[in-house]
């Protein structure tokens, strides 16, 4: 061991999703096994390092772990140490800089390495602490797929594999009551589960965030695949989908996260919409947080593994600053920066999108 690597922190922070507690085990273990270090579990992300919450970790408490959904350490994605939600006066929020709380627990709790496990708003506040002094590693990890500087982030293939399970199921009782079902998926501002899980379910029409739509030629698939005799349609439609007027449909506001904007609500629209324009009875149905429940798949599971395993040994070797990765098939640490750059969104052109317009996927551009 090149670096004096005795205590590591690890926390969850954002949305939880299937795999977290694969990362956790992973970590504990590789740093215990193969380093002799010690890992600090911090409660509820960020909130927890802000408010001093945490725990030492066992082998005996990691144990059994793995194909368990959620994460036993708990998350959050409103802890932000420079942007922190504080009750000022009653149903009045102000969000303060707390980060000196986070930055003395750090210190306090004698970390060498922090490892923080999330999202794009995760690595976006691992950055903030590494440039002010704290020895941070980061893992992707979203359902969205849409952290840059990887390649894949684990809990994905869980999201799109429920995606697809429910197509499956919703097909059945689209074509024995000849509707059509409206599918709406999580996924915020990237289309990446819209577009697998909607190939992957042979949905007819896939509307993401980042191909604009406009109706007449959803209402066209409609109607031609009425005149083929298929009496039903499905449409997988990614939450952060404009509608054609270019405007969001927006859940509600939550002044407590750094983006208060809660997405949700287009499958309903789009649904009100084709059977507007069509004539044909639709029915629209919202997935909303099943696709982050439950446990991983085997795909989540070995990701999950690989990286904590990666990110422990990063701690290990004093390499930090960084996010272990998928790159080319293997893992790999990357710079932080390269994850806090820009979303990963799916090109227009990309070739799954090439490859489902080839079958007759319909994306309401043309």
């Amino acid at each position: 061991m090149t670096f004096q690597t005795r205590r590591i922190g690890v926390l969850t922070g954002g949305g939880d999703c299937p795999g977290l507690n694969g990362v956790i085990r992973a970590v504990t273990k590789t740093a215990q096994n193969e380093h002799g270090a010690s890992v600090i579990g911090i409660e509820d992300g960020f909130e927890g390092l802000v408010e001093g919450r945490m725990r030492e970790l066992s082998h005996q408490e990691v144990s059994g772990i793995l194909g368990l959904g959620g994460t036993i350490l708990g998350s959050s994605s409103k802890g932000d140490p420079w942007h922190y939600p504080v009750e000022v006066a009653q149903g009045r929020i102000e969000t303060q800089d707390l980060s000196y709380r986070a930055l003395r627990n750090v210190e306090r709790w004698g970390l060498d390495a922090l490892i923080a496990i999330g999202g794009d708003g995760t690595m976006h506040i691992a950055r903030r602490m590494m440039e002010a002094g704290v020895n941070v590693i980061g893992v992707p990890k979203t359902i969205d797929n849409d952290v840059p500087g990887t390649d894949v982030t684990f809990g994905f293939d869980t999201a799109t594999t429920v995606v697809c399970g429910a197509i499956d199921r919703l097909a059945t009782t689209a074509s024995s009551h000849h509707r059509v079902m409206v599918v709406e998926v999580m996924g915020r501002y990237a289309g990446w589960i819209a577009l697998m899980g909607g190939i992957a379910g042979g949905a007819d029409v896939i509307l993401i965030p980042e191909i604009p739509f406009s109706w007449a030629p959803v209402f066209d698939k409609v109607h031609e695949r009425q005149s083929l005799h298929k009496r039903f349609t499905i449409v997988c439609v990614a939450e952060g989908a404009r509608l054609p007027d270019g405007s969001e449909v927006v859940a509600g506001l939550d002044a407590k996260r750094t983006d208060p904007k809660r997405l949700g609500g287009i499958g309903a629209v789009v649904a009100k919409a084709i059977e507007a324009g069509t004539g044909h009875e639709t029915r629209a149905t919202v997935l909303g947080h099943l696709q982050r429940g439950g446990a991983p798949t085997v795909a989540d599971r070995v990701l999950a593994t690989g990286f904590g395993a990666a990110a422990a040994h990063c701690a290990a070797r004093g390499e930090f600053g960084v996010m272990v990765a998928v790159r080319d098939g293997t893992i790999r640490p990357v710079p932080i920066a390269e994850a806090t750059a820009a979303q990963r969104l799916v090109a227009p052109d990309h070739h799954l999108v090439a490859a489902a317009r080839s079958v007759g996927t319909c994306f309401g551009d043309r």
